[in-house]
């Protein structure tokens, strides 16, 4: 009478180091914990709906102010619809993976980009009263195209320099809305 070990539930081992899935059915989220992205989406899009449709409009321009934030709005539902279903068709990871395999693969978190992104997030909003829209946004692309891993500063910089001024531009000639002009704003 020979005595046993119980197998995990994980997988087993064999002899050359390959682990082997076993057959045990993965529950529904098994391998969709991205749903927690679209979630939190459509929960910002829900608030934005909300604090659009309870906006108070002062007087009957067309479009008004209620019109960029429905657009933005319902980019935001169909961005939820499309990722949404993009995860459920094809769900990664977990206890759904079948094929027999012999690395591990580790996930892991760029802390470095994060960083520089998020301090770009925050030097934006530091320099923006002082430095304007233009110098202030340039800077902010700058720093996330590096972030990313551009290589080509002047590049970066010139295209740049360029979205800014056309977006201030379309905001002041186009809406009548006036970004921060900084100390350009005797030039601008």
């Amino acid at each position: 009478m020979s005595i046993q070990a119980p197998q995990s539930t994980q997988g087993t081992s064999n002899a050359t180091g390959t682990r082997r899935a076993h057959n045990s059915a993965p529950g529904f989220f098994s391998g969709r914990s991205e749903l927690i992205l679209p979630a939190l989406v459509l929960l910002l899009a829900l608030f934005l709906t909300w604090q659009t449709a309870t906006m108070e409009v002062l007087g009957k321009s067309v479009p008004g102010p209620q019109f960029f934030p429905t657009i933005v709005c319902i980019l935001l539902y169909g961005v939820v619809i499309a990722h949404t279903i993009q995860i459920l068709r094809a769900p990664r990871g977990g206890a759904a993976v079948k094929v027999e395999t012999a690395k591990q693969y580790k996930t892991q978190s760029d802390w470095k980009t994060m960083g520089m992104v998020i301090a770009g997030v925050i030097v934006f909003i530091l320099v923006l009263p002082y430095a304007g829209w233009i110098i202030s946004a340039a800077a902010l692309f700058w720093i996330v195209a590096r972030a990313l891993g551009s290589k080509k500063a002047l590049l970066d910089v010139s295209i740049s320099l360029l979205f800014s001024s056309v977006i201030q531009l379309a905001f002041n000639a186009g809406l009548g809305l006036n970004l921060p002009s900084g100390f350009l704003e005797g030039l601008l």
